[in-house]
């Protein structure tokens, strides 16, 4: 979090207790199922497991997927969500979304196995067809609904999905580090809240005051307790002794603690929402069909370079 709150060498913001990436839930009760095992095995030469890769996530979305009643897996389908999964893919393929100068080079091998992961599940129709209109409240509510065997999300529906209220899988849910990619590295797209104090603000003392209380232990603690992932180390040791009588909530943080080993952030470029913008509708062109992996992602590119070129980033 401190390295993606630095900018230019300078630090902008102190996060709050907000910490994000991305985890994988899953329907515990379809790897129980001695059914589901035999013949999962039958048919990949493997045992069901929960999935440690992106591979494993492909064929069990696939074997799990019974189409329009239950679907294998889901994921945001438009706008900087599926940019930023789309992102977090390549670099788990073992890409670069930009280059070390800046320039977009997602349009690579990396970036084509990326974009082939959301097409193929498209395709063998293991998510729903609605999914490129989908967006974190859309992915929440479906896995919440019964209906989606593995859904990769965020920690704060962590409560939402094991809750009998308002969750169809309350007391079903498995929770467990995202998964590899074919290099080796887990997908781990991140960002947290933070405060920052301007360069115009007019009592800059009172205001580091206010944002060292907004960040510090005790406040940490605070909002920790109703689920968001604390930035501080010290406050993760509290939070973990707090679950311990608990052990879904000790499996979910477990899992997040993990996952936060493999966080990174956004390309730090001021234009990400705006190439992100461009980027989305050719990822859908891909997905839905209208052009190859190959086409869509040479077209991002361009558009993504002509923005950072019209900002004189290149």
């Amino acid at each position: 979090t401190l390295t993606s709150a630095t900018i230019d060498g300078k630090l902008e913001m102190l996060p709050r207790a907000q910490f994000d990436v991305s985890a994988l839930y899953y329907q515990k009760s379809l790897y129980e199922n001695a059914d589901n095992k035999t013949k999962f095995k039958a048919k990949y030469g493997y045992d069901l497991v929960p999935p440690d890769t992106w591979k494993e996530v492909t064929d069990q979305a696939q074997f799990f997927a019974n189409p329009p009643n239950f679907y294998g897996t889901q994921f945001a389908g438009k706008e900087e969500a599926i940019n930023g999964r789309f992102y977090e893919m390549v670099v788990a393929e073992g890409g670069e979304y930009l280059d070390k100068d800046g320039k977009p080079v997602f349009n690579s091998d990396a970036g084509i196995r990326a974009l082939d992961w959301f097409v193929n599940l498209y395709k063998a129709k293991a998510v729903p067809a609605g999914t490129t209109n989908y967006l974190w409240d859309d992915l929440g509510q479906g896995f919440a609904s019964g209906t989606v065997a593995i859904n990769l999300d965020w920690p704060g529906w962590a409560g939402f999905f094991n809750d009998p209220k308002s969750s169809k899988v309350a007391g079903n849910v498995g929770v467990k580090v995202a998964p590899k990619g074919s290099s080796g590295k887990r997908t781990g797209w991140s960002g947290f809240h933070g405060f920052s104090v301007t360069e115009n603000c007019p009592n800059k003392e009172a205001a580091a005051s206010l944002v060292w209380w907004l960040t510090n232990e005790d406040s940490q603690k605070l909002e920790a307790a109703a689920g968001p992932l604390p930035t501080r180390t010290a406050v993760w040791d509290w939070v973990l002794k707090q679950a311990e009588n608990d052990p879904y909530k000790k499996e979910v943080l477990t899992a997040f603690q993990e996952e936060a080993k493999h966080a990174f952030a956004v390309p730090q470029t001021p234009e990400w929402i705006e190439i992100s913008n461009a980027v989305y509708p050719e990822l859908q062109a891909a997905i839905l069909g209208d052009k190859t992996s190959k086409q869509a992602l040479d077209d991002a590119a361009a558009k993504a370079t002509q923005i950072l070129q019209d900002a004189g980033k290149l």
